[in-house]
């Protein structure tokens, strides 16, 4: 940052801080006690694919990793802005497994120097886990890693196009000791129809 940086009120963006993903399984805990939500064991990464052989073969070898970890295959699917989300299943009550697989893809990402491509992760909650697929009275909700902020919101989808602000922010307010919680609140993006939601 330069001085004529600072007298034109620019600032240096927050450097992404991938590690704070793994303050999730205790965010998780605290957010289980406190409202009732739970892990589903669903969790995606959402990227703006590249063009070329490099970015195909780096996404190849980050599905074929994941794959290795033993648990179910990763999905790939695209949604209608162009974004690629790479979605991970792990048990609910793993956490700490999915987090790690997040962050391997990530690092893997930003590694191969696609770190501007990266959107945000999310791990979705609810409070009828065991039942993620039926939506007759279950309460969905993501909590949102944005990478290039390196901050986290929750996202409570309602229906069809309609969000419950009041849930967001009270989840905030319970968070807020754990995670680096989205100050603006102009960047909580609806994520509508996002996997795992």
């Amino acid at each position: 940052m330069g001085w004529l940086d600072n007298l034109l009120g620019r600032s240096k963006p927050a450097k992404p801080d991938l590690d704070a993903l793994f303050a999730l399984p205790s965010a998780a805990v605290t957010l289980q006690s406190a409202t009732g939500l739970a892990p589903t064991g669903v969790g995606s990464v959402c990227f703006r694919s590249a063009e070329g052989g490099a970015f195909a073969t780096l996404e190849k070898e980050i599905r074929a990793l994941l794959d290795a970890g033993g648990g179910p295959p990763v999905e790939q699917t695209r949604d209608s802005y162009g974004y690629t989300w790479l979605v991970v299943r792990r048990p609910a009550d793993d956490v700490a497994a999915l987090v790690t697989d997040l962050h391997a893809v990530n690092s893997s990402l930003e590694g191969a120097g696609f770190g501007p491509s990266l959107l945000c992760s999310l791990v979705a909650f609810a409070t009828d886990p065991g039942d993620p697929d039926d939506s007759g009275g279950v309460r969905r909700v993501a909590l949102v890693y944005l990478y290039k902020q390196g901050t986290f919101y929750p996202f409570a989808p309602v229906g069809d196009q309609r969000r419950d602000n009041a849930l967001e922010l009270h989840i905030r307010g319970v968070l807020a000791d754990e995670l680096r919680m989205e100050p603006d609140l102009g960047r909580w993006f609806p994520l509508w129809g996002a996997p795992g939601l």
